[in-house]
């Protein structure tokens, strides 16, 4: 009976986490519509408020000329952008480079202590009511400020998550196809999310929040943009979603790099969880504290081990009941798992042999971003994660 109880409460979990939570989020955005609930207006074009383009980078050398140009190219007019650099520990000339170009305000301490004391330090620098945090090594859409000042025209909103786009090639790695599958998917739940009350957190490629609601995060905090955002939804503010201000970067240059990315993204997940415990009180926060738990706590926490834990129960039952036919439910299950694993096996041995094979690659993908929360995990429970962000290698 335990068995039988464990196996459902995880396939339960898996499934809502990977299908449910979308599924219920399109019907219920659906009635919101039907039944003609007030949508939150963005119909403000003509709000052009000043604005901080703000980069946090620590040896950028490669990309600097890249997103400088790019900064000057958005259609937004210039004399109403502050453009803010900050270079804690750079040593390789960027600071330099930066400060070359007068349009630029570069602040600059040799000591390297961390993107989230980069920022704090940084944000006493801002003068506009309105601060865009991007990365250096992304490229924004030309229309990006303008769509995201749309949205902040709505006295209601806080913050604005922009898009995050991989840049797709022909031929490409694991890495590169089960990235861009997963960030198509996010990105449409966030969509989702926002549509129905608020987005759930935002991505450092791109954000936006009201200078004014910046409060110091603790230096060691691991998904400053998540924990910025959320803190700001918890003070009744919604995270508007801007699909059109977008920032393309390209995908890890393979599933190596891309393992050592989503570790630390998951032991910084297992962080927020910890450090926002009270927006899972939904008698304080409601509607936002349902989302956030079926968005970010179980895919972060619960879906990984669930994952794993699955195989083994699945296991345990066919073999206690000796009944191996598809007729056997569990025996069924277990099938589909083992094939998704021969799969995920596959991607990995031509991944490996540089052969490029999309179809297998999306369940190597899958299984080795769920390895890699269960080694996050154990890294934050181990209180090994530094700090400082060790830069995983991306495509060409």
């Amino acid at each position: 009976m335990i068995l039988n109880l464990l196996f459902w409460v995880l396939l339960f979990i898996l499934f809502y986490t990977y299908f449910g939570y979308a599924l219920v989020l399109w019907v219920f955005v659906g009635l919101k519509k039907v039944f003609g609930q007030r949508q939150i207006s963005l119909e403000s074009d003509s709000y052009e408020p000043e604005v901080c383009l703000f980069v946090t980078a620590f040896n950028e050398k490669d990309y600097i000329g890249q997103k400088v140009n790019n900064a000057f190219s958005l259609d937004y007019p210039k004399e109403k952008i502050q453009y803010v650099w900050v270079t804690d520990g750079s040593d390789d000339g960027s600071p330099e480079m930066l400060e070359q170009v007068k349009e630029l305000e570069v602040y600059h301490q040799p000591e390297r202590r961390g993107k989230m004391h980069a920022m704090n330090r940084g944000m006493k620098f801002v003068k506009a009511p309105i601060v865009i945090f991007s990365d250096s090594n992304t490229v924004l859409g030309k229309q990006s400020i303008r769509e995201i000042v749309k949205c902040f025209s709505n006295p209601e909103v806080g913050c604005v998550a922009g898009e995050k786009r991989i840049v797709q090639k022909d031929e490409e790695a694991a890495a590169g196809a089960g990235e861009g599958l997963y960030w198509k998917m996010e990105s449409w739940i966030k969509r989702k999310d926002w549509e129905l009350n608020s987005a759930v957190g935002a991505v450092g490629e791109l954000f936006a929040i009201r200078t004014e609601l910046f409060e110091e995060v603790e230096t060691d905090t691991l998904l400053d943009d998540f924990i910025i955002s959320l803190r700001i939804a918890q003070r009744g503010y919604k995270i508007a979603y801007a699909p059109n201000a977008y920032a393309e970067e390209t995908a890890s240059l393979n599933v190596k790099e891309e393992l050592k990315r989503k570790v630390r993204i998951a032991a910084g997940g297992i962080q927020t969880i910890m450090r926002l415990k009270g927006l899972l009180n939904p008698f304080r926060d409601g509607l936002l504290s349902w989302q956030y738990f079926s968005h970010k706590v179980l895919r972060w926490a619960f879906a990984p081990p669930a994952l794993f834990l699955l195989f083994i129960i699945n296991l345990l039952l066919v073999v206690n009941s000796n009944n191996w036919t598809v007729a056997n439910l569990y025996a069924t299950v277990l099938y589909l798992q083992v094939l998704c694993y021969i799969a995920a096996a596959f991607g990995w041995y031509f991944e490996n042999r540089k052969v490029r094979m999309k179809a297998l690659f999306v369940p190597y993908y899958f299984v080795m971003i769920n390895y890699a929360s269960i080694l996050g995990i154990v890294r934050y429970a181990k209180g090994r994660q530094s700090v400082n962000w060790e830069k995983s290698k991306r495509a060409g």
